[in-house]
This record gives structure tokens, sequence and C-alpha cells, in this order.
């Protein structure tokens, strides 16, 4: 194996929504190119399966729950992840939820969530570890948003605006540490195959005469997507982003959507 494969090794990484979907695939990667990995996810099940599968293939990685929304959930993530890696140089901020209803029955609370877990804990889990990257001065945050956060999409309106607010904070925060080695993008994938977009066509059937191809069907024309997005593609481009040469890379929007604002 090249050196250049493993061009992670002697770095700490953090994996938020690490327990499954994109985030599990996202830490696997970054283990394969040699990051020592925290996995963090609310559920404690899923993420010891994910780091106990990780260190059977000879991995360096431990599982830490966490609540992204809560603050002091937070604050134990940071002391724990630094106590068991050293250091954090690699952060993804990959925990997410999402929801669909009509403005005429968006409620409050529906609101809040999106709020409080994509947006909220996006800039907690950075606060909590931007500051120590760049003392060090070296650093990669990668934040993933949503095609949604480029567009506006129907029925999803909650879930829409939390993920503005994901690049748009991306982006200031990345002009900030544009001088201390600290770089911070955005990865804005489209549907993706995974447990999400399962439900996200279960709550389309439920609703519809359609059946689960047909509702796939209609899901990926609201954004003119060609076909789902396999979860590591979304890995591979964020281990490209955590590259010593990416540093040039910062504050940008990576759009991953099989062509779709291409229609």
């Amino acid at each position: 194996m090249s050196q250049d494969s493993r061009f992670l090794a002697g770095r700490g990484a953090v994996v938020t929504g690490g327990g499954r979907g994109i985030g599990e695939v996202i830490a696997e990667e970054l283990a394969s190119k040699g990051a020592s990995v925290v996995v963090s996810a609310r559920s404690t099940e899923q993420i010891d399966r994910v780091a106990s599968r990780l260190r059977e293939a000879g991995h360096e990685a431990y599982a830490v729950a966490c609540d992204v929304s809560d603050r002091e959930s937070v604050a134990a993530l940071a002391s724990a992840a630094v106590e068991k890696l050293g250091k954090v140089d690699v952060l993804v901020n990959n925990a997410g939820v999402a929801g669909s209803a009509p403005l005429k029955a968006l409620e409050l609370d529906h609101w809040n969530h999106m709020m409080a877990v994509n947006a909220t804990g996006t800039y907690l889990v950075s606060k909590a570890f931007a500051s120590a990257m760049a003392a060090r001065g070296w650093g990669r945050i990668v934040n993933i948003a949503s095609v949604t956060s480029r567009v506006g999409t129907p029925y999803i309106s909650a879930y829409t605006a939390s993920k503005h607010a994901v690049l748009g904070f991306s982006r200031a925060i990345a002009s900030e540490l544009i001088d201390k080695g600290v770089t911070v993008n955005c990865i804005c994938p489209g549907y993706v195959d995974t447990e999400m977009t399962v439900q996200s066509i279960a709550n389309v059937t439920s609703r519809t005469q359609l059946n689960d191809e047909e509702a796939l069907r209609a899901i990926l024309d609201t954004v003119g997507q060609r076909r789902l997005i396999a979860p590591q593609e979304v890995a591979h481009l964020t281990s490209a982003l955590c590259h010593e040469h990416a540093g040039g890379t910062t504050g940008q929007a990576i759009v991953m959507d099989a062509g779709g604002l291409l229609a």
C-alpha cells in the first residue's frame, strides 16, 4: 500500500452521524486513509457496531455517543475525542435529520427540530473543535449539507432552511479560518442510497397511490436527479477534501446530484 493511500496517518478524525448511512461509510473511508476515528451518534448500539468493525479491520476507532443539538453532550464528545485521539485534525459534520410538510401543516416543533440538529448541531460541533485546529495550524472541516442548500424544494421548507444555514455558516467560518490552515467545505448531495431515502419513499407511498419505484422517481424528479448517489461517492469526496494538498479548497459548496442542477 502506497504512503499516499494512507495520507491521513497520524491524524485524528471525528464523524458525527457515523452510526449508519453516509456517516458510517465516511468513517470507513477516513480509517482506510490512515486516520484514527471517533464515530459519534445518538445510538450507542450503532456506533459500537461501526467502531468494532473498523477495529476488526485493523483500524483505530472509538465510539462516543453524542446528541449534537445539546451543548453539554457536544462538550463531552470533544473531551472524549481528544482523550482518545490526542488531537482532532478532521471533523465531518454529518449528523442530520430530515422531514417533510407543506407550509400550511408545518408545525413549529418540526421547524425547531430541523434547525436544532442540522444547523445548531453543525455550529456546536464545529465550535468545539475549530479553535484547537487553528491553534495547531492545520484542520479540515467537512459539513454534509444537501443540494437543498442551493435550491428551493417544495414540502421540505424546514429542512431546506436548515441546510441553507449550514452552507452560510460554513462559508462564514471558512473566511475566519482561511489564514489558520483550516479549511471548511460543504458537500451538497442530492438523494443518496441510504435509509433516509428509504424513509422518504415510504412517506410518499403512504400518502399516494405510487409504488416504491414510482415514488423514488417522483422524489428524484423534484430536484432533476437522474439516479441515487452512492454513499461511497460522498465518502471519497470527503476524504479528498481532507488531503494535505487540499488546503486551497475552502468555503466551497460541492454539489453531488448526478447532474440534477444541470437540468
